[in-house]
């Protein structure tokens, strides 16, 4: 794009070619599907002339439609539609509709009217007379979430009836100003203190420039902008993020805006924005460039020109190579509609640009415009980043478990686990105080971002007994079992726990939703008559872990005759129980933990969760309960010898040269792999064993482990073990260096500069007879 001249049009925007593919970048598409699980609500903007279809809907389940028209009111009459009752608020997660209709100056306080379908045996499709606003609901009641009945989906999709503009993301709440930031140009604005930006890659793959700079100061006669350097020493980071390092910083690391949302993850804060010399050196003379914009769009606030702006450049995919320090990239990783949100701390004036880069990948060779809106300071904008459970899956933002209200007083320091926020550590304890509390007395852990699969119907046992290691025909009702599922290379997918909780009712507990994609396609290959439901969050779950966790649930687990008590569970034992007496909250109650030490877990619905919480508080206040986060979780795993994905096990790996050998019988006819494992147990070349370090210095996963000059294997994982008072870590090793008391070494400063000294030893590194879980 040089000076006025019309920008060059490539036909990337998503579309494969002969040998490109784009899986991660659908098709634009005038229609967004809506997937609604058990408990969740979507709103969507409906133009007039837009259409709703909402697929077919058995009579098991029900989705509730509240509507909105432009000044508030219910606007049932714009799609020919008649209120029929109220909503139920603890039917459902209501946080983000009763947010929204408090930042659109409603009142929460009143009863919502709604239209609730049911028994649809065909699609409904209903078109706007007039703009109208919808909150899809999926409401689900409690004993139907624990019996594992409602655990279904329903889809609607909305289509627009004009493509003219592109789809843009729904509102957040109440804007003060918003606009369009034409491909090739940069504007500028004000934000005041409290106040929310959101900037929108609208078509996907587009760079956006930003900068900002603080009021007050520029009203003194000074410049001070985001520092990028200072921002990166802060953060400790390339760029901030939601959670707690999430600040952009001016040069004296005074805090200018927090990152409050980001669906994209993939930014740049090295390079400058793009200037006319660096294309005059490139042989483009006279090209438009995002310094030039931004001088222009700032001269308004009397800013000094520059030739050359430092930037957060917003949706530039960079990175650097690790063996030439090279500044790399390619195109973006932002889909359409992808966004950040910030809200300023300070009064600032801010400028954003549409990148007109058009001669590289930077914007997919193709520039276009960006979206920028404004949002008033009460806007309830929570925290979040985008999770997507594969490349062409649609994006949700990460939620708050349904624990998060008792979880959040207690501690700031959250990182995403799948879609949920999950607790790192407790500043009251300490990732060491709560190592010690699940050693000797007992510790509470959200777990609530493991993926949950229901499996029922007349071909169950048919299907996981093609599906996973073990045989599920010797498994028992209420009984449960760790088992593996793997592909035809014998190389797991997935691991996780499978509970029976009926002779044609499976409940799998797992860490992706890729084995529940498995499921399914083996379910469609094989014709059988078996539903797979996804329970998505609708199951939230503690972890109740330690020596003492028995003695706890002894003082609040109810169970009925019919099934097993809390002390007939052994271990994978499974069983339903309520809080103290037979009217009280339900909870699926199973013996199993991820850390080696007698523990279970507690299954509950949403609307139970808080209850649960303080009860298991409560009850274990005398017994010394702590809370526990993930950092702690990680030093314990480890000591058991407990894999985990992308580390011990992963994709080219077996399940034997994972250490998971003891979880596949191959006694049992085929299942999905047995070819494969059969012919590798014949041969195995790596094993995985553990590595008492000489020091307490912790290596990184993926550290080279030597014998002498030659590469022999690689670390998985790696802690300092508080329980040994030396670092540890597993590794898989050449089959020729792994008997116990062989001395290697682990390899840091390029793996040659610095070696750790370590002798092979078993895994579990403590418990090897897994005697604390078995007690």
């Amino acid at each position: 794009m040089q000076g006025s001249a019309v920008i060059r049009e490539f036909t990337n925007n998503g579309l494969d070619s002969p040998g490109r593919r784009f899986p991660g970048f659908p098709i634009p598409s005038d229609t967004r599907t809506y997937v609604l699980g058990p408990r969740k609500a979507e709103c969507v903007a409906l133009s007039a002339g837009d259409l709703l279809t909402i697929q077919t809907i058995s009579r098991d389940h029900t989705l509730l439609l509240v509507t909105f028209d432009d000044s508030g009111l219910p606007g049932f009459s714009h799609l020919r539609l008649e209120a029929n009752g109220t909503i139920e608020p603890s039917d459902f997660d209501s946080s983000e509709l009763f947010g929204w209709i408090s930042a659109n100056g409603g009142d929460v306080t009143r009863a919502l009217p709604c239209c609730r379908l049911s028994a649809l045996s065909e699609p409904l499709v209903l078109r706007a007379a007039q703009p109208v606003t919808v909150w899809l609901i999926r409401p689900s009641s409690i004993a139907d979430l624990i019996a594992g009945v409602d655990t279904g989906n329903l889809s609607v999709s909305h289509k627009r009836a004009t493509s003219a503009e592109p789809l843009l993301p729904p509102l957040l709440g109440d804007t003060r100003a918003e606009f369009t930031v034409p491909r090739g140009t940069g504007f500028s604005y004000e934000l005041k203190a409290g106040e929310f930006v959101q900037i929108v890659d609208i078509e996907g793959q587009q760079c956006s420039d930003f900068m900002a700079l603080r009021a007050d100061e520029l009203d003194r006669g000074g410049e001070w902008t985001i520092d990028s350097t200072a921002t990166r020493s802060m953060v400790r980071r390339t760029y901030p993020s939601p959670g707690l390092l999430d600040k952009f910083y001016d040069r004296e690391m005074r805090p200018l805006l927090n990152v409050v949302q980001d669906t994209c993850g993939r930014h740049d804060t090295f390079g400058l924005a793009c200037t006319a010399r660096g294309y005059e050196e490139r042989g483009f003379p006279g090209h438009v460039n995002c310094s030039d914009n931004m001088s222009n769009a700032l001269s308004t606030f009397g800013v000094t020109r520059r030739s050359a702006w430092p930037a957060i450049n917003f949706f530039w995919n960079t990175w650097i190579d690790p063996s030439t320090h090279h500044i790399l990239t390619e195109e973006s990783f932002s889909r359409p509609g992808d966004y950040v949100v910030m809200r300023a701390i300070e009064d600032l004036i801010c400028v954003s640009t549409a990148c007109p880069d058009d001669i590289d990948p930077i914007n997919g060779w193709n520039p276009t415009d960006v979206h920028v809106r404004i949002y008033r300071p009460a806007t309830p904008i929570r925290r979040a980043v985008a999770y997507r459970e594969k490349e062409d899956a649609p994006m949700s933002i990460s939620q708050e478990s349904a624990f998060h209200d008792r979880i959040a007083p207690l501690t700031q320091q959250f990182a995403p686990a799948r879609d949920l926020w999950a607790p790192v550590s407790f500043p009251a304890h300490g990732a060491l105080g709560e190592y010690w509390a699940c050693r000797e007395k007992v510790t509470v852990q959200d777990m609530s971002s493991l993926r949950k699969y229901d499996i029922v119907g007349p071909d169950a046992e048919k299907l996981l007994q093609q599906a996973t290691t073990r045989n599920v025909a010797r498994l028992p009702v209420w009984r449960g079992s760790y088992t593996l599922m793997c592909d035809e290379s014998g190389s797991v997918i997935d691991d996780g726990t499978l509970f029976r909780l009926a002779p044609e009712t499976f409940r799998w507990c797992c860490g992706s939703e890729e084995s529940g994609r498995t499921l399914q396609a083996l379910a469609d290959e094989l014709n059988l008559q078996v539903r797979v439901h996804a329970l998505q969050n609708a199951l939230p779950n503690l972890a109740i872990q330690g020596p003492k966790s028995r003695d706890l649930l002894r003082k609040i687990a109810f169970t009925q005759p019919h099934v097993p008590s809390l002390d007939d569970l052994r271990w994978f034992g499974v069983t339903v129980a309520r809080l103290h007496s037979r009217d009280g909250a339900p909870f699926m109650l199973s013996r199993s933990g991820y850390t080696g030490e007698l523990g279970y877990e507690v299954f509950c619905s949403i609307s139970d969760a808080v209850a649960i919480w303080d009860a298991i508080m409560e009850a274990g206040e005398d017994l010394g309960i702590t809370p526990m986060g993930s950092a702690a979780l990680e030093i314990v795993r480890i000591e058991a010898g407990l894999a985990a994905a992308n580390a011990e096990f992963a994709p080219g790996v077996d399940a034997f040269e994972s250490g998971l050998g003891f979880a596949v019988d191959l006694r049992k006819s085929g299942f999905t792999g047995k070819a494969a494992l059969e012919r590798n147990i014949k041969e195995p070349r790596r094993v995985l064993k553990g590595l008492r370090i000489s020091c307490d210095d912790v290596p990184a996963a993926g550290a080279h482990v030597y014998a002498g000059e030659r590469q022999v294997g690689v670390v998985t994982s790696a802690t300092r073990s508080p329980m040994l008072e030396q670092a540890i870590a597993i590794a898989r090793l050449s089959v020729e260096h792994v008997e116990n008391g062989t001395f290697l070494e682990i390899g840091q400063l390029d793996g040659r500069m610095k070696r750790l000294g370590a002798t092979v030893s078993d895994i579990p590194f403590i418990d090897p007879q897994r005697k604390r879980a078995r007690a």
